[in-house]
C-alpha cells in the first residue's frame, strides 16, 4: 500500500507548477547515500536553489560529478555557499574536490563555508594539504586568486544567513553521544520553506524547527536491512551505526507532527534499502505524502510540489 502511494504521489506532483507571484524553491538531492560506496547513491549532498541564491548542504562523495551532470562548470560556479551539518567523513569528503575543481573551472569569487565548530579547523588543514596545488596552478595556469579563497565560519544554532529574501537557520540535532555538534538546516524563501534533518536519531525538537515547512528532508535507517547488508565488521559495530540514526517509525513520527506538504527520505542507511523496505514501516506512524529520495531527484516547491528526475546536461 505504501509503495503505491509513493508512485501515485510522484505522478500527481509531476504536473506543471503555477507559481503564486514568486520564484519557486528548488531542492536537488545530489547524493542520497552514506559512507558505503555505491554507484546508485553517492555521498550525502543537497543543492538548494532559492531565486538567485544557490546553497550546497554537505559535500559527500561524488557531489562534483552530480553538479557537472546537471549543469557542468556553470552549475559548480553558481554555488554561493556551503553548509556542513557535521564533520563525519561521508558529509565532507567531496569538499576538496568541489572546492578545487570549482577554481579550476572558473570560480572567481571566494567561497563561504559555514558549519558547526570544527569547520574552520578542518578547512585550515585542507588549505595546508593542498598548498602545492594552489601554488602551482595559480602560477602556471593563472586561475583567479579570489576563486580559491575560503571564507569559513563556525556557527552556533541561529539564523546564519539572511539576504535577497532567503533566510537560513541552523538548529541542533542529536546524532548520538560524542558526535556533537550536529546541525540541521531550515531554508525560508518567501512563502516557501524546507528543512533538512542532517544526521540524527529521533529528536523531538526537530518538530519545532520544521514547523510550517513545505518539505522536510529526513535521514533514515532500515535496521533490518543494515543488519543483513552492512559491510562494517562485527554485530556490535552494526548496532552502533543503527543507534546513530532514526528508524522508519521514528522518522514517521516526526513527519506526523510536522505535517509537511511532502516528506522526503535521504541519507538512506544502508544504500541498498529501497522504497519497498522503507515505506511500510513508516506507514505505521505516518500516512501523509512521502517519497524515498534518489540521486538527482528534484523537488520544486511552488503552489504545488513537483517531483521528478533532474535533467542531465552531460554524463561526461
Amino acid at each position: 500500500m505504501g509503495v503505491m502511494v509513493v508512485r501515485w504521489l510522484v505522478f500527481f506532483l509531476a504536473f506543471p507548477i503555477v507559481a503564486a507571484g514568486q520564484e519557486t524553491l528548488d531542492i536537488t538531492l545530489l547524493g542520497t547515500g552514506n559512507p558505503r560506496p555505491s554507484m546508485e547513491r553517492f555521498g550525502p549532498s543537497i543543492l538548494v536553489e532559492a531565486g538567485d541564491t544557490s546553497i550546497l548542504i554537505d559535500v559527500g562523495r561524488g557531489a562534483i560529478q552530480r553538479l557537472f551532470q546537471i549543469g557542468q562548470a556553470e552549475q559548480v560556479r553558481a554555488v554561493d555557499m556551503v553548509l556542513f551539518t557535521h564533520l563525519h567523513s561521508d558529509h565532507v569528503v567531496g569538499f576538496p574536490d568541489f572546492w578545487l575543481s570549482g577554481w579550476i573551472f572558473g570560480r572567481s569569487r571566494p567561497l563561504p563555508v559555514i558549519g558547526p565548530p570544527g569547520t574552520e579547523d578542518m578547512c585550515a588543514h585542507l588549505e595546508r594539504a593542498f598548498a602545492f596545488d594552489k601554488k602551482v596552478r595559480g602560477r602556471d595556469q593563472r586561475f583567479s586568486a579570489a576563486g580559491i579563497v575560503l571564507e569559513v565560519r563556525d556557527v552556533e544554532p541561529s539564523v546564519i544567513y539572511e539576504a535577497d529574501g532567503v533566510r537560513v537557520t541552523a538548529f541542533a540535532v542529536d546524532h548520538g553521544v560524542g558526535i556533537e555538534p550536529a546541525y540541521g538546516y531550515r531554508v525560508d524563501f518567501g512563502d516557501y520553506s524546507a528543512a533538512f534533518s542532517g544526521d540524527t536519531r529521533y529528536y523531538e525538537p526537530i518538530v519545532e524547527h520544521a514547523k510550517g515547512v513545505d518539505v522536510l528532508v529526513h535521514e533514515v535507517v532500515s535496521a533490518e536491512i543494515e543488519r543483513r547488508r552492512a559491510e562494517v565488521q562485527g554485530p556490535a559495530a552494526v548496532e552502533r551505526v543503527i543507534a546513530h540514526h532514526a528508524s522508519e517509525e521514528q522518522a514517521g513520527t516526526i513527519f506526523s507532527r510536522v505535517k509537511p506538504r511532502l516528506a522526503v527520505y535521504s541519507h538512506i542507511v544502508p544504500s541498498p534499502a529501497t522504497a519497498e523496505d522503507l515505506i511500510p514501516p513508516t506507514r505505521r506512524t505516518y500516512d501523509g505524502p512521502l517519497v524515498v529520495g534518489y540521486d538527482l531527484m528534484k523537488i520544486t516547491i511552488g503552489e504545488t510540489i513537483e517531483v521528478h528526475r533532474r535533467r542531465i546536461v552531460s554524463d561526461r
